[in-house]
Order: structure tokens, then sequence, then C-alpha cells
């Protein structure tokens, strides 16, 4: 089961505030902000929305290439 569309339209980054892109590939789900270069896992259905546990978006997209 993924994320549902009513959490994703309600979500924002903890960090700004702003909008979060939403994706869902090979790596799995996550929530990006653009603006802060962080990207919020999605375990077990639900988004951990900590800023401490969110990696950086340049190693994120590191991964799409391994």
């Amino acid at each position: 089961m993924a994320v549902s569309e009513e959490l994703i339209k309600i979500l924002a980054c903890p960090k700004c505030k702003g909008d979060l892109e939403y994706v869902n590939d090979s790596r799995g789900e996550a929530f990006i902000c653009r603006p802060c270069s962080l990207v919020y896992l999605v375990k077990d259905d639900i988004p951990i929305m900590l800023i401490e546990e969110a990696l950086p978006l340049e190693k994120w997209e590191a991964s799409r290439d391994s």
C-alpha cells in the first residue's frame, strides 16, 4: 500500500515548511524538498518526517546510479 493521496497533498518540509515532491521509484518511496536538498524516506507506508533522519538529496540521487 502506498502513501495516501490526501497525505501527499498536505505534507510539508519540517525544516522550511515548503512543498515536497513525492517520488516512488526503484529506490522506494520518498518526499523530496528541493530548497533544503533533503529527502524524507517512507518506511512501512509511514513518511519519516524528522530532519535528523532525512538524507541529503545528493546521496539519494547518487543511489539511482548505483
